[in-house]
């Protein structure tokens, strides 16, 4: 196994980690999504949903959460006086995508926030960069192609900055449902050749944020299944392991706005396939039932709501990553410490 790691992304991958090593980070990174459901929760146009209102949303979560947390993502279009607000102990990683994908072109093609920099990011207060890529592993060669040379721009940008990149690679099918049994059927192999690819060297990504490799709905015998199934329980844990043993690098888990029952389940799930995942990445499992007391009441409202269910959400997560790794183990390592002494 490579050891080689700078020291800078060393420090700063320790600073969005436990004290265990396993990042145990929330996500407040979500901009139109977020705005259309507070839009949706008020009865009203997206657009009376203001930038100061989606400020304030994310401040709110910021505050009451990351005292339970390792790390925060935040935007930068709306998140940064919310970074000024999260807990002492809590990291920061910034996304540094743009929202949504360009949809005049085919393969949802990424791009990146005018303004933005991973040095102005860092700049910024970020020990991690995070970007977001909708990715098939069976599309167009000519689509990926740019999706592979744009992640090596980034790469390259990391590594210059010496700033941990983060690459959160989201499957797609724009002719299938994907939340269907056709396509639950295909994601084992699609989310372990996503990872099989952005694990090669020339992407210098320091972190995978991957997706469960199963849909929860169609395991046998889950709370999630309520019908018919595309993989028994077993089957599912060998999807898992097969997904996990794809990976050269350190991998946590995306919550994919599933509700926060399922997510634990399908981190018992992973502990039991004894995958060697380093920690989640999760949003909407923990926050999003707070969407309508906002919309309806307010910032007080949200509040109250978060420090009740916002924070057992959050904790439950935290009890399911005992089973996690800690991410310097990728390399060898028995402490952040040991890994710097032999890099």
């Amino acid at each position: 196994m490579n050891t080689r790691i700078s020291p800078g992304k060393l420090r700063k991958l320790d600073a969005v980690a436990n004290s265990r090593g396993v990042i145990a980070a929330a996500a407040m990174d979500q901009r139109g999504s977020l705005q259309s459901a507070i839009a949706k929760a008020k009865g009203v146009d997206k657009s009376a949903v203001t930038p100061g209102m989606m400020a304030e949303f994310k401040q709110a979560v910021t505050e009451v959460l990351t005292p339970h947390s390792s790390a925060i993502l935040l935007d930068p279009e709306f998140g940064l006086e919310a970074a000024r607000h999260r807990a002492k102990s809590c990291g920061l990683l910034l996304a540094y995508e743009r929202s949504g994908y360009d949809n005049t072109r085919p393969g949802r093609l990424p791009d990146l926030l005018d303004r933005w920099s991973v040095r102005r990011l860092a700049a910024a207060g970020a020990d991690c960069v995070k970007a977001l890529l909708y990715y098939g592993p069976f599309d167009e060669a000519e689509i990926n192609d740019v999706k592979h040379a744009w992640v090596e721009r980034l790469g390259a940008e990391c590594v210059a900055a010496d700033v941990p990149f983060f690459l959160e690679f989201v499957g797609y099918d724009d002719k299938a449902d994907v939340k269907g049994m056709d396509y639950a059927r295909r994601k084992p192999e699609l989310v372990r050749r996503s990872i099989e690819e952005f694990s090669k060297p020339e992407y210098a990504v320091d972190v995978l944020k991957v997706e469960i490799p199963v849909n929860l709905a169609f395991v046998k015998g889950t709370s999630a299944c309520r019908g018919e199934s595309a993989y028994t329980r077993e089957e599912a844990k060998e999807h898992f392991r097969a997904s996990a043993a794809a990976a050269r690098k350190p991998f946590i888990y995306l919550s994919a706005g599933v509700t926060n029952e399922v997510f634990i389940e399908s981190l018992e799930l992973a502990a039991e396939s004894g995958t060697g995942f380093s920690g989640v990445l999760c949003g909407r499992a923990t926050w999003q039932d707070g969407i309508p007391f906002y919309a309806k009441q307010g910032r007080a409202a949200l509040e109250e709501w978060l420090r009740g269910e916002g924070v057992k959400n959050i904790e439950r997560v935290n009890q399911a990553l005992e089973a996690a790794k800690p991410w310097y183990g990728f390399y060898g390592a028995t402490s952040s410490k040991s890994l710097a002494a032999s890099s």
